[in-house]
């Protein structure tokens, strides 16, 4: 559906370039809701604005539904547009047009029949729950509405994709989760394509399937939602994922165990799904003479899916915690060796 290939981007300020975009590679599936997550500064909405070209790459193609935008004319890349809406974090409406207007100015300027135009604009305002705001204008709005009636426009023209640019980042909680829920009912009722640019793990975690982690311009980590929760390679993303588990054992605990049971590891252990019932951990303790004891423990839900992280320390002679590593690895979906018990805490001690 969307395939970025090798994309640079360089910003002239003044006398300095700024590299904004450093050879991304990305590819969003048709029908999938695709997450960017990073920090100010990362090249997200650059990257979302190279999407339908309202940014030109300095170099790299851009290819969206088997067509390479760089290589259409104007007139064709306007045409191309016209299946990819955008929603913004500041909502962008007219102050001086009501609800109905806001809406229906896209489908005027494209001429289409008016009675196609009361049609098409009311049964986008039922979808988006603001049927009865139709004459209210935007001052009169929450905030929550305000983007809801910049949902209905971004779905005025049908596009096939709907690009997000931040479009929870000035809501309140319980409007974000209202927002995210009505995103998810667009991208299974309509089959839409969605791309959402968020600085927020919460939002990934809620409606995700895959995402991209961005730092400093490039595509440091890319996945399901599933798999980079449950194995986190770089440290950006890793200080996202704590933001949902908040992993950090504290350093006296750890002194205490290590006191006592000087043959100790730290083990990051994802479950998935129905593994979570499963009596890993009793079966494991009760087969090998070690000794587990649970640092940290969460469950929490991916898309529905439903996902537990521990933080165990295992102590005992060597080989049996050898293998009862080996053998947790083959109960649960990741196991992780955090460190040696002596080597964490020598990296908290500096």
């Amino acid at each position: 559906m969307i395939q970025l290939t090798n994309v640079y981007k360089k910003f002239q300020v003044g006398k300095k370039e700024i590299e904004a975009l450093k050879g991304v590679t990305i590819h969003v599936n048709k029908g999938e809701i695709f997450g960017v997550i990073g920090y100010s500064g990362a090249g997200k909405s650059t990257l979302l604005r190279i999407m339908n070209l309202l940014e030109r790459p300095t170099s790299g193609n851009v290819v969206v539904n088997g067509e390479n935008l760089l290589d259409l004319s104007d007139r064709q890349l306007r045409y191309s547009r016209k299946k990819i809406g955008v929603i913004f974090q500041n909502f962008n409406l007219l102050s001086s047009f009501n609800v109905f207007d806001n809406v229906a100015e896209i489908l005027r300027m494209n001429r289409i029949p008016k009675q196609k135009i009361i049609k098409k604009v009311n049964d986008l305002l039922e979808l988006v729950g603001l049927e009865d705001k139709a004459r209210e204008y935007p001052s009169q709005l929450s905030g929550g509405q305000k983007q809801r009636v910049a949902i209905a426009r971004a779905l005025a023209m049908d596009p096939e994709i709907l690009l997000c640019d931040e479009a929870t980042s000035a809501l309140d909680p319980q409007t974000t989760e209202s927002i995210l829920d009505l995103l998810l009912t667009i991208n299974q009722k309509m089959g839409l394509t969605i791309v959402l640019i968020t600085h927020e793990m919460e939002v990934i975690k809620k409606i995700c399937d895959r995402v991209a982690v961005m730092e400093k311009g490039e595509v440091i980590e890319q996945g399901s939602v599933l798999d980079i929760f449950s194995r986190p390679k770089r440290q950006a993303t890793k200080n996202f994922i704590r933001t949902v588990f908040d992993e950090e054992v504290p350093w006296d605990i750890i002194t205490k165990i290590e006191a006592y049971r000087p043959c100790s590891k730290i083990l990051r252990v994802s479950f998935r799904e129905d593994a979570a019932l499963d009596p890993v951990l009793g079966t494991i303790a009760a087969q090998y003479p070690i000794t587990l004891n649970i640092l940290y423990g969460s469950i929490t839900h991916i898309k529905g899916t439903p996902l537990g992280i521990l933080l165990l320390a295992i102590s005992g002679d060597e080989e049996a915690v050898s293998r009862a590593i080996d053998d947790l690895k083959q109960r649960v979906y990741h196991v992780e060796i955090k460190s040696e018990m002596s080597a964490e805490l020598e990296v908290m001690s500096k």
